[in-house]
């Protein structure tokens, strides 16, 4: 059998990722990659120039959430390595499949402080689910295949490539491979038998039974089973952040998001429930802020494909490891419907009694906002005008034009949360944004990513002004590349979130490091880039210019000029259980 002519290692490398499916990259080449790039020139994938690695990071994130494919991002060693880090450890968080390719300085002179060298591997060792510093340029396709097969099965997650260049440049054979068998890793996907009949049975049993949809269900592609163990069952569902999709919210059954921006009936159901089953979620401390007090009459079922995570945070009374797809579908022909009509009934008039708040104005809703400034502040505040386009309706308004369609993806922040709970989710895959790590200047980048991955599908970026700022570079990535992203700019001028936790959570706090005076003109801003900016300041020109906005063909960017003051409600103060919600703005002082 004739072996494959003599490769260096980056051709090895071009072929193992053309192997595996890659259809595109996105990064920041440097020294230590130009055998790489060059090796890029011939393959059949894109390579996407980014302005920042952070960017590429995310783009990778943004593909792999919307497509269920692994998202690939590379950089240089030493600043681009470590650029590249915030988005690696997002991705952890999030269990998104992404593999990252470092360069690094040459063998010999690792561990000498050598130009643009860092410790690539210690650095990143606990924000991935592995990763591999290559010594021989003939085991790379072996590396890269598993490097693949881990950042996809099981929990998924980041896994990093360090690339020193002098084993680019090595000369070696490209041998494919068999299907990686790793020591040690070997997913459970199947449900334990007897772990699924004894969920059946407390499911049977219960008279307040309620669900909780993670992004488990989308990572296993379980919408559907999801749905048939709701419709035989009669249980409500509500979701985690991450999960939004996983259940259509224009079903009756649809509690939409719990936690601590969650419906208050959702948070309601959770607290009085008396078996909750958790599905692909970790009940992380958004949603479970007192773990030991958290759903305190519930015999609590979870599904997980993750050891680690069942019982990691709240008790699991049973616990069932493996595949939320498989489990689910044993599930739904074990399990027989409750008897739950008093429960049902419950909820709908929680629903009833505690619909989320609509942004519509009345005379105690305004706080004196520049009364809360601290001290010494900016003598600029003083002339801002007075602003009165709600959020709320501005995603109710986005939410009745793209109907359910549209993949959403957020940054972090109040406009996360309004999105959140205000757009009506229906797809899974459809509402991308940071949970764990919570990170600022996610989501316009990763709507680039989730763009190029899904061609055919309109791809909104919500963003705040200040999440924006972070990575608003990204916007000549899309004017160059034709990216047809459309950008919700809700812009209220200020750090909302960290504002609002200054005004409710800490009593007698003023106002300190969160008012973005200075930020640019973002029309023309978007304008410089090659993009159509547009924007709305008073309500009737909001759908009009969100209209505009969805039918451009291109790349757009609209700035929606919102109030400063509006607080995103219902909140769980930090520390509180679900029960304990604020839901408005404390009245002001002298008034009833």
């Amino acid at each position: 059998m004739r072996q494959p002519p003599d490769m260096n290692g980056a051709e090895i490398l071009a072929r193992a990722l053309a192997d595996e499916g890659v259809e595109v990259i996105f990064g920041i080449p440097g020294g230590v990659t130009l055998p790489i790039m060059k090796a890029f020139e011939d393959a059949p994938f894109r390579f996407i120039l980014t302005r920042h690695e952070q960017g590429a990071a995310h783009m990778a994130e943004g593909y792999a959430r919307a497509t269920g494919r692994v998202g690939v991002c590379l950089a240089t060693s030493g600043p681009g390595a470590t650029n590249l880090i915030t988005g690696i450890a997002d991705a952890f968080m999030d269990s998104t499949p992404i593999v990252a390719i470092t360069g690094q300085v040459a063998t010999e002179k690792i561990g000498n402080d050598a130009f643009q060298e860092v410790d690539t591997i210690g650095l990143t060792a606990t924000i991935t689910k592995h990763n591999y510093l290559l010594r021989n340029a003939n085991d790379i396709p072996r590396i890269v295949k598993e490097a693949f097969y881990l950042a996809r099965t099981g929990r998924p997650g980041p896994v990093l490539l360090d690339i020193p260049v002098d084993i680019s440049r090595m000369t070696g054979h490209y041998r494919p491979g068999p299907a990686p068998r790793i020591r040690g890793y070997n997913p459970t996907l199947d449900g334990h038998p007897q772990q699924i009949r004894k969920a059946a049975e407390l499911l049977a049993e219960a008279a307040r039974p309620v669900l909780l949809a993670g992004q488990g269900i989308h990572i296993s592609g379980a919408s559907e089973e999801l749905r048939e163990l709701v419709e035989k069952t009669r249980i409500p569902v509500a979701t985690t952040l991450l999960g939004l999709g996983a259940f259509p919210e224009n079903h009756p059954l649809a509690l939409k998001m719990a936690g601590m921006h969650g419906t208050t009936y959702a948070n309601y159901a959770l607290h009085h429930a008396d078996v909750l089953l958790g599905v692909g979620t970790r009940f992380d401390d958004r949603v479970a802020s007192r773990p030991g007090e958290f759903a305190p009459r519930a015999k609590i079922i979870h599904i997980d494909i993750d050891p680690t995570s069942i019982g990691k945070s709240v008790r699991a009374d049973v616990p069932i490891v493996g595949d939320a797809k498989r489990i689910l579908k044993d599930l739904v022909k074990a399990v027989r419907p409750p008897r739950i009509g008093p429960w049902l009934k419950q909820i709908e008039e929680w629903k009833a009694q505690h619909p989320l708040p609509t942004g519509i104005p009345s005379p105690k809703d305004r706080r004196d906002f520049r009364n809360l400034l601290a001290p010494r502040q900016p003598w600029y505040m003083n002339g801002l005008p007075t602003r009165e386009i709600k959020p709320q309706q501005v995603i109710r308004i986005l939410d009745e034009l793209t109907r359910g369609e549209a993949i959403i993806t957020a940054d972090v922040g109040q406009h996360q949360m309004f999105a959140a709970q205000h757009l009506t989710h229906l797809r899974p895959r459809s509402f991308i944004s940071s949970g764990g790590l919570g990170t600022m200047g996610f989501g316009f980048p990763a709507a680039l990513g989730a763009k190029i991955g899904c061609p055919d599908r309109q791809v909104i970026s919500i963003s705040g002004d200040g999440s924006f700022q972070m990575n608003l570079q990204e916007l000549a990535v899309a004017a160059l590349n034709r990216i047809a992203v459309k950008i919700v700019l809700m812009n209220n001028g200020n750090l909302g979130m960290v504002r609002q936790w200054q005004e409710t959570v800490i009593p007698g706090a003023r106002y300190m490091g969160v008012i973005l005076c200075g930020s640019p003109d973002f029309v023309k801003l978007a304008e410089a880039y090659g993009l159509l900016g547009l924007r709305a300041v008073r309500n009737e020109e909001v759908r009009p210019v969100l209209e505009r906005l969805l039918q451009h063909p291109g790349p757009a960017l609209a700035d929606i000029q919102l109030v400063m003051e509006e607080n995103c409600y219902p909140m769980v103060p930090v520390g509180k259980n679900l029960d304990e919600a604020i839901v408005r703005d404390p009245e002001p002082p002298g008034e009833s």
